[in-house]
């Protein structure tokens, strides 16, 4: 329990050392060049994120939740589907699509006869508010998805009684159901916001210098590890700075409703234009997030005739990447089982210790963890090679760097949150009785993590373990800054076509990586849609009454 603990902090303890460690005229310079404009970017970057991305996650799941209007149907489904494209490859696409040498662009030059740009004004896609809008069409689903669950939750009763003392729909929305969903909706804001800073390929292709792209640039552009390491540091406070704001605005907030005559929210009709109003609403952030980034991915592998691609070369680099994929889940689950088990089993300081310091890891962008991450493992292999050559007087290479080990701590270091957030959550739906019981007859510990706790966490470890896998698949920070040499994953196959300028190259590459990303989004929302028709159909039987 307490290794597992210390190898998350390792990377943090290192990160320190190596700032330290540097030259003392680099933070002046710092100071003077890089942190003032990059703190202003990634300032302005987050908050304009948290603004766009977090209206439309509410609105569309409010309007879905509360709401029937044409189209909602198939928009329940169609809402968290972004989640399966990954930031860098929407970026990419919006500027092939809307640059100046874009689709767009081009058609309307040639359809009204414009000669350059001079004659007409566009809106410049590479810039802070074209990577604001970019970035929140793809991340609006994690406010979407905990605002749409609060709301599926809420009891009916309390909007019906607002409702009958003349409450409209805008201030029943404002006053009832956005407070009692705070909680959520913090979670949901603050994953959203530390997927943005995590982000390099996105921000970096839109002109945008975040201190995640100033970490990258002063680290293998200009040769400054310990600069790097400065600026790391600094990235460090904005991520104590958002998991200090989600924790304030979920403070002392507890809900409880009736759990024997629990009504869920009926959806009221919207007839004439206020129902086209509502469906244009809900699939704007569908057709920005997913529809206009797969539609042309689609049309650049047909058109290019780019599944001529799907050579030895390309398949090699598809199972580097199912591979580390695979080894960084299944490490992943099997450390998030012996967690949640031992804190399950054993309530003690240490393991809630071990477990929330698990869960620091999703926290720490990608950037800064692959740069707090070499020096150990580099020291690492300079061990086992040491050890190695006095027992067999024989080289050996780099097992960790050299093997893409690396790579796969990094991955373990970075989700296992995602697995022991889910385990810890199966875990809290089953009787303590079950296991006392077990107690009772004798099983030991392991008896009953095996016959009891393992069998009951499989739907959470399934789950689990498709999002562990698709968000290995898609991360690309620390797979650019940790792979060894000439080793590729489709990550970094699009990132390398991209910065090359010939991101239509690497458009079979990112279309395999949004296929195999929705499925577990697909099986997300099935899960999310049954869980509010199953506490409907057991609470059917009694009337609600106000909380």
């Amino acid at each position: 329990m307490a290794a597992i603990g210390l190898v998350v902090l390792l990377p943090l303890a290192a990160l320190i050392e190596i700032a330290a460690e540097g030259d003392t005229e680099i933070w002046p310079h710092l100071i003077a060049n890089v942190l003032p404009a990059s703190t202003i970017d990634t300032l302005a970057l987050l908050a304009g994120i948290g603004i766009v991305a977090g209206s439309m996650g509410i609105t569309a799941a409010w309007l879905v939740t509360a709401h029937r209007f044409p189209g909602r149907g198939i928009l329940v489904w169609l809402l968290p589907l972004p989640l399966a494209v990954p930031t860098y490859i929407t970026a990419y696409i919006y500027v092939e699509v809307f640059d100046s040498a874009g689709l767009v662009q081009m058609a309307l030059r040639g359809l009204m006869g414009w000669k350059s740009r001079s004659d007409y004004w566009f809106p410049e896609i590479r810039s802070l508010p074209g990577c604001i809008l970019v970035m929140s069409a793809v991340l609006y689903p994690y406010i979407y998805i905990a605002a749409r669950a609060m709301f599926l939750t809420q009891s009916a009763s309390m909007l019906e009684v607002a409702r009958t003392l003349g409450a409209s729909r805008i201030k029943l929305f404002r006053i009832i159901a956005l407070p009692l969903a705070r909680p959520a909706l913090a979670v949901g804001v603050s994953l959203a916001l530390l997927e943005a800073l995590n982000d390099i390929g996105a921000s970096e292709y839109l002109g945008v210098r975040t201190l995640t792209v100033s970490v990258y640039n002063t680290w293998l552009n200009r040769g400054s590890l310990p600069g790097a390491a400065q600026i790391a540091c600094v990235m460090l406070a904005f991520v104590i700075g958002l998991i200090l704001i989600e924790r304030y605005g979920r403070r002392d907030r507890r809900y409880a409703a009736s759990p024997k005559r629990h009504r869920t929210v009926h959806p009221v009709p919207l007839f004439g234009m206020r129902g086209w109003i509502a469906t244009f609403l809900c699939a704007v952030p569908v057709v920005l997030g997913f529809v206009i980034p797969t539609a042309f991915l689609l049309r650049e592998t047909l058109r290019g005739s780019l599944f001529d691609q799907f050579d030895a070369e390309f398949l090699t680099h598809f199972m580097t990447t199912i591979g580390l994929s695979v080894v960084a889940t299944g490490t992943v689950l099997v450390l998030a089982v012996v967690l949640v088990s031992a804190a399950r089993l054993s309530k003690n300081s240490l393991t809630k210790g071990s477990l929330f310091i698990a869960g620091l890891g999703y926290a720490l962008p990608g950037t800064v963890l692959a740069l707090g991450l070499m020096t150990p493992l580099v020291g690492i292999d300079n061990l086992i090679g040491t050890l190695w050559r006095s027992l067999t007087g024989e080289r050996i290479g780099l097992l960790l760097m050299g093997a893409a080990g690396g790579i796969v701590i990094a991955y373990v270091i970075r989700f296992l949150s995602i697995a022991t957030g889910s385990l810890s959550a199966g875990l809290d739906r089953v009787s303590p009785s079950l296991e006392d019981a077990a107690r009772t007859l004798g099983a030991s510990r392991r008896e009953m993590v095996w016959a009891i706790q393992i069998p009951l966490m499989r739907p959470a470890l399934a789950s689990a373990a498709l999002l562990i896998f698709v968000d290995c698949i898609k991360e690309l920070p620390a797979t650019l800054l940790l792979r060894p040499l000439n080793t590729e994953t489709l990550s970094t196959l699009v990132y390398t076509y991209a910065s090359r300028g010939r991101f239509e190259d690497g458009s079979l590459a990112a279309l395999v990586i949004v296929l195999v990303g929705l499925l577990p989004v697909i099986q997300l929302v099935r899960s999310a849609e049954a869980r509010p028709r199953a506490v409907e159909s057991t609470g059917s039987s009694g009337s609600d009454s106000p909380a």
